[in-house]
């Protein structure tokens, strides 16, 4: 784990970020909070609330809320929303039927007033499945290139394995040592 935060304390600088990570129940978001952490795949259940971790990478820290998405919690997001910088999605890409409620919360999180200047970094997870959604389908079907207030990226990945996950973080990185 040490070694994770070492190499990840190299890319940033030194200030704190509030980030938010929200997603649909079973997309994988504290799987791939932890996969941040300690480079590992960490058993979980279902998280009732929320996780809040710091992630502290090269000089900046990032306080890190993995916020519950069970459909009865969905509507405490907005309680989070205290001005974080960077809202991470993600969502299951093997889920078709859910991507129609997907883009309905995240429409309502990018209309909340806290969010004003968030950026937005989209974890399309469950690439490796051969059944998953594309990144390109899966930002067409959320009309991503419809939202021109807030920097945004979507990144294919697998929670279980890391893939794609350093290159979310190297975007996130960019755009907090942008701002």
């Amino acid at each position: 784990m040490g070694q994770l935060i070492a190499k990840l304390k190299g890319i940033f600088g030194n200030q704190e970020h509030k980030v938010i990570i929200v997603g649909l129940d079973n997309a994988a978001k504290t799987t791939i909070l932890y996969q941040f952490l300690m480079n590992e795949v960490v058993h979980t259940s279902p998280t009732i609330g929320s996780n809040v971790e710091e992630l502290v990478l090269r000089k900046t820290h990032f306080l890190v809320w993995d916020i519950g998405g069970l459909e009865a919690l969905r509507s405490t997001w907005n309680a989070y929303c205290s001005n974080p910088e960077l809202i991470i999605l993600v969502i299951d890409s093997t889920d078709r039927d859910r991507l129609p409620t997907t883009r309905e919360e995240l429409y309502k999180m990018l209309a909340h007033e806290a969010l004003r200047d968030a950026y937005v970094l989209i974890f399309a997870n469950k690439q490796v499945m051969n059944n998953s959604i594309t990144t390109v389908e899966i930002s067409q079907f959320l009309t991503l290139s419809a939202i021109k207030d807030h920097p945004w990226h979507i990144q294919g990945c697998c929670a279980l394995t890391g893939e794609g996950l350093p290159t979310g973080l190297q975007w996130m990185q960019s755009q907090a040592t942008a701002n």
